[in-house]
């Protein structure tokens, strides 16, 4: 998500910030600014939208030489995107740049507003700047004051921070987002991003910082105040680095997902419930129905949503198809709330349902990747999901994100209608908590995938079956794989596929089984014996081992059936995206496909 750089040397700091922040200008942001200081004067520049704006607002001034500055592009999570909430942002003489969500902000806010600090921001990043300045009024210590900071501190909080108290330093501190610093190519300089993009042709010599570890660096060095850090090479080709290394952009963000989705569930996943800043609780006053509308991967969380709003809320809950629901006439009543769903906030058959119900006079909801895009301009209220720009056109971290936000939105309109107990709520909580460790890729699964893709290369179709939320994942599966590798693929209910089409059945059908033990396993088994007894080549995918599966890929035990579905989720994109690559495809930009569909 939002992009970090700064930087201390001889070189043109302003020159270096700028083109660092374009460096990461596919991460996605809404604003971008940046501080420079020299001794006691500090210098602020920020704008709203995109890099050039900034450049334009710089262009029209003299700068002054300045050793010291940092950089950052800022995506709204608290407060809109406006230039007062862009970073940097100030105390009295100090200023900050921030990745991540600082949890325990409202209660800093009150604490340090009750002692004199005035806010000017709706961010929760401007509490670090004040609690770094009020520890330092009172111990004339930077060092103690920016320690005594980050004590204080809950949720994700990579930041740089600089003061015209200590003027020839950058305090630094990684807990959550990336941050990098480096050793530059140039004697007494020292350079700082949230990527390795920006650093490339400027050092050879970088620390990958880990969670907990910060320091402060001048001219004269980099005291590090943990010992949990080691040097490392920084590769040489930009386009590696925006990678990570990884060999596609689909394959770094399916990686990617578990950090995601932590980002996605920050500040909004409390041990009591559900929390979301962006919405009122009266937007469901009145509503006794739900429909979701959405397109593709995103009518698949839909889907999903729907299993999960009726079984957690008990709210009837129906699920359209953007470009089905514009011409049929449908019958729209004000006791309805109408989500739509899409990763761009584009997509222009969602974007027209959307325009359909607020000129029916009902209340809308969207579930976005994209502040200030068409959808969250048009809607009532938006909740982002915080993915981060996403670069590969087969969806992957949209999909996790957009379901995640809408697991959550079901237990917080469950609370909310009390018709959740609280032991339930306790056990779904429990459960979203441990999803982002279920996101994680391990070694084992990847190779599985990667050895069992050569053989599904050829056949007349795979089969992608489930039931349940798994009948949505299967088609998210069949969908990923179609996108990507063109082979036909289909999704289907598991119970339905004796109602014509296992009448397909030989050993060249090749059939995904979803088998989650927590959810319907004896169904889905049954089914899929079915399919086997008429020499069906099977592929199961499930904690539980399955003796006529032809190829069966492990899944870990676990007490939820939603963290079997989101492991299950990473196995089928992974199982997609080697099978294409063994297939010879691009897989970030496959024929014929577009990132956003923004036309009929």
């Amino acid at each position: 998500m939002c992009g970090i750089v700064g930087y201390i040397g001889k070189k043109d700091t302003t020159k270096f910030l700028l083109d660092g922040l374009k460096e990461l200008e596919y991460r996605g942001y809404d604003s971008a600014g940046i501080a420079l200081l020299n001794q006691n004067k500090i210098e602020v520049f920020k704008a709203l939208g995109k890099l050039s704006n900034l450049e334009n607002k710089i262009s029209q001034v003299t700068i002054d030489s300045y050793p010291i500055g940092i950089g950052h592009t800022r995506w709204a999570t608290h407060g809109k995107p406006t230039e007062l909430n862009a970073h940097p942002h100030l105390g009295e003489y100090s200023y900050v740049v921030h990745n991540g969500i600082i949890e325990n902000y409202k209660e800093l806010k009150e604490e340090l507003s009750s002692k004199g600090h005035n806010f000017v921001s709706q961010t929760d990043t401007e509490v670090i700047v004040h609690l770094f300045e009020n520890y330092y009024n009172s111990l004339n210590d930077t060092k103690k004051a920016f320690e005594n900071t980050i004590k204080r501190l809950e949720g994700a909080f990579s930041i740089l921070l600089i003061s015209k108290a200590d003027p020839e330093k950058i305090f630094f501190f990684k807990h959550g987002s990336p941050l990098i610093i480096a050793k530059g190519n140039e004697e007494n300089e020292v350079l700082f991003a949230s990527s390795d993009a920006p650093l490339i042709g400027f050092t050879q010599s970088v620390v990958y910082l880990e969670d907990g570890v910060g320091g402060i660096a001048s001219a004269q060095g980099i005291e590090f105040l943990s010992d949990n850090y080691s040097w490392s090479n920084l590769p040489t080709s930009k386009q590696f680095a925006q990678k990570d290394g990884f060999r596609f952009f689909m394959e770094k963000e399916i990686y990617e997902q578990g950090t995601v989705v932590s980002d996605c569930m920050l500040g909004r996943l409390k041990d009591e419930g559900i929390c979301f800043d962006e919405i009122e609780p009266s937007l469901f006053d009145g509503v006794r129905e739900i429909k979701i509308c959405a397109c593709g991967t995103s009518y698949h969380a839909g889907l999903t949503a729907s299993y999960l709003l009726e079984r957690l809320a008990k709210i009837k809950c129906s699920v359209e198809i953007a470009s089905e629901f514009r011409y049929k006439q449908p019958l729209l009543t004000n006791d309805t709330l109408f989500i739509v769903i899409s990763q761009s906030g584009e997509t222009a058959d969602t974007l027209e349902a959307l325009k359909m119900a607020k000129k029916a006079g009902l209340k809308s909801l969207v579930i976005c990747n994209v502040d200030n895009s068409s959808m969250t301009r048009t809607a009532d209220y938006t909740i982002l999901t915080r993915a981060g720009i996403e670069k590969g056109v087969a969806s992957t971290k949209a999909f996790s994100t957009q379901t995640v936000v809408l697991w959550m939105l079901a237990l917080y309109i469950g609370k909310l209608n009390s018709h959740l107990q609280k032991e339930d709520l306790d056990k779904e909580i429990l459960a979203l908590r441990e999803v982002p460790k279920t996101l994680i890729v391990s070694d084992r699964i990847h190779e599985k995938t990667r050895r069992l893709s050569k053989r599904y290369l050829h056949g007349h179709g795979f089969f992608f079956i489930g039931r349940d939320v798994f009948f949505p994942l299967a088609l998210e599966g069949a969908l990923k794989l179609k996108e990507i590798s063109y082979l036909h693929a289909e999704g289907y209910p598991a119970g339905e596929m004796k109602h014509g089409p296992i009448a397909l059945a030989d050993p060249e059908l090749f059939t995904i089984a979803l088998m989650p033990q927590n959810l319907l396993y004896d169904k889905i088994k049954s089914n899929v014996e079915e399919l086997s007894a008429r020499d069906s080549t099977i592929c199961a995918i499930s904690p539980l081992d399955f003796e006529l599966a032809d190829d069966f890929i492990k899944l870990q035990k676990t007490d939820h059936y939603m963290l079997e579905f989101f492991e299950m989720l990473v196995v089928l994109q992974l199982l997609s995206m080697e099978i294409s690559i063994r297939l010879g495809n691009d897989v970030d930009m496959p024929r014929n496909l577009a990132k956003s569909v923004t036309v009929e």
